[in-house]
């Protein structure tokens, strides 16, 4: 076996496997398996399928998710740098798959990092409704934002909290919420041995204890009638059976929604057949658990006429645009100003917000800097877009962010990125940001310049290198000048800013993001 297990591990599953124990251990000997899922927030699956540089296989639990052949290096192609594809694991596909998001919900992924299944909820959504990714650890948050931005995500909201203080800003509010439970990860010892290295026999019940609490904070964040998809990457009883079962007893109106449809899942033990599991020597993945709960649609213990500032992201607020709504006039999509409360920065740790409103009887300090900040904005899309984002204009310091929700909404909690962040404010102009030119279409952008994947132009971008354009080359819209920031396409698929001037693309492309 070329993964060195422990002997008390292969023990219990010896018993939990009885005469199927042969061909797990054997499934140890083999190579995991790669895969990438499409961005159909930027590429059909379709499109993807007829330029990718390697061969796919069709995953079967996921319409987007493909197996990529042994040595190929997805993460070394522009197209990655695009953004129109995450390259992750074929099992982790699925919790996603069993949420049934669907454009215009509001989504809880509780425990997003690195971002993997969020980027998948974010195509789902295609840019309508709400999702709200958190993670517990700070660094780990990073990443998740990053992905995300990456992802060209416009509707996405990014925190770092405890789960039981998400619950209590957001009581009943989101129609579908996933907890990928942090976990003893046994389904991943073929995969990461660092997993092998920090087991023991106590970690289960360790983890056990930790997920009942997300659990129970998590029914209290999910509206009546929500589906909420818990998934772990383990195989112990206690952590997935044991805490669904727990958690059904407690929590009456929830039940297990049965998983199946894909023939290669088979059923949790005991009372919770309906549950799913993946084994590694029976899919082409490793291992993961999955339980479907649906809440029966009894009204929540509190109403919202008790829920305070619930009431100002009620359903009633617009939290969406769709992009690629067409023909209305400048002043009737503009953003508004949200009203104002003041801040302060958990300098590497996001921000928090104070919720003290200014009175009536004084002027907010900051409203002409913000004013002058919106107008520099409108000024650069006019300029620069072909379509004003719509949401609510949320300030920190010089950053500007347009979000779904507005800003009482994150009152005393950590976030990290409140909404789609724009650009920033330097000696009074307007600097459009990196995630700004990540979420963009190529039609979208009145001044765009497309490079070729199969061309070392792209890689020279990539690294951050000033390119020699001529004016020719690039796209400009009738009514556009040449000379000004660009929307960089690789293959017709935004990747970043360049700023245009006498022959030369001066490089936006943010260093942390560059080609290694």
């Amino acid at each position: 076996m070329s993964v060195q297990l422990p002997s008390s591990f292969m023990e219990r599953m010896k018993e939990l496997l009885g005469t199927e124990y042969e061909q797990f251990a054997n499934s140890y000997n083999e190579i995991p398996y790669g895969g990438i899922r499409v961005n159909t927030l930027k590429i059909t699956v379709e499109r993807l399928r007829e330029i990718s540089p390697f061969q796919l296989e069709p995953i079967p639990w996921c319409p987007t998710g493909f197996y990529t052949p042994e040595g190929a290096r997805p993460g070394k192609h522009p197209y990655y740098h695009a953004g129109l594809y995450y390259i992750q694991e074929p099992s982790a596909m699925a919790p996603v798959e069993l949420l049934g998001v669907t454009p215009g919900d509001r989504v809880l992924d509780l425990c997003a990092a690195p971002g993997g299944k969020s980027t998948q909820i974010a195509a789902k959504l295609q840019g309508k409704g709400l999702l709200v990714s958190n993670d517990l650890h700070p660094e780990r948050t990073k990443a998740l934002a990053k992905n995300l931005e990456l992802y060209g995500t416009r509707n996405g909201i990014v925190l770092n909290e405890s789960p039981e203080r998400i619950a209590a800003s957001f009581p009943a509010f989101f129609d579908k919420i996933l907890i990928d439970a942090p976990c003893s990860g046994e389904g991943m010892f073929r995969k990461d041995e660092d997993m092998v290295k920090q087991w023991d026999p106590e970690t289960p019940a360790k983890y056990a204890a930790m997920q009942k609490e997300i659990l129970i904070a998590a029914a209290a964040a999910l509206t009546p009638g929500g589906t909420l998809v818990y998934s772990t990457c383990t195989f112990a009883t206690e952590e997935n059976e044991g805490s669904i079962a727990e958690f059904l007893i407690e929590h009456p109106h929830f039940s297990v929604v049965p998983v199946g449809g894909t023939g290669s899942f088979a059923p949790g033990f005991g009372e919770l057949g309906g549950t799913a599991r993946l084994w590694p020597h029976k899919v082409k993945g490793e291992g993961h658990f999955i339980a479907v709960l649906k809440h029966d649609g009894s009204p929540s213990e509190q109403s919202n006429d008790d829920e305070g500032d619930y009431a100002i992201y009620s359903r009633s607020q617009p939290v969406t645009s769709d992009h690629k709504e067409r023909g209305k006039k400048r002043q009737d999509t503009a953003v508004k100003l949200a009203p104002k409360k003041n801040t302060s920065v958990d300098k590497g740790k996001g921000v928090r917000a104070q919720g003290k409103s200014v009175g009536s009887g004084g002027r907010n300090p900051s409203a002409s800097i913000e004013e002058d900040a919106l107008a520099a904005l409108d000024q650069f899309v006019q300029e620069q877009l072909e379509f004003h984002p719509e949401g609510h204009p949320i300030f920190y310091g010089d950053h500007i962010y347009i979000s779904p929700l507005p800003k009482e909404a994150f009152n005393g909690l950590k976030t990290i990125r409140p909404g789609w962040y724009v650009g920033s404010m330097r000696n009074g102009r307007f600097i459009p940001g990196h995630p700004f030119a990540t979420a963009l279409h190529l039609e979208e952008s009145c001044r765009s310049l497309t490079l070729s994947s199969e061309d070392s132009e792209a890689v020279s971008y990539l690294k951050g290198e000033t390119l020699i354009i001529p004016a020719e080359r690039l796209a400009v819209k009738q009514g556009h000048s040449v000379k000004g920031y660009v929307l960089v396409c690789i293959d017709g698929f935004s990747a970043g800013w360049g700023k245009w001037q006498d022959g030369m693309i001066k490089n936006e492309y943010p260093a942390g993001w560059r080609w290694t």
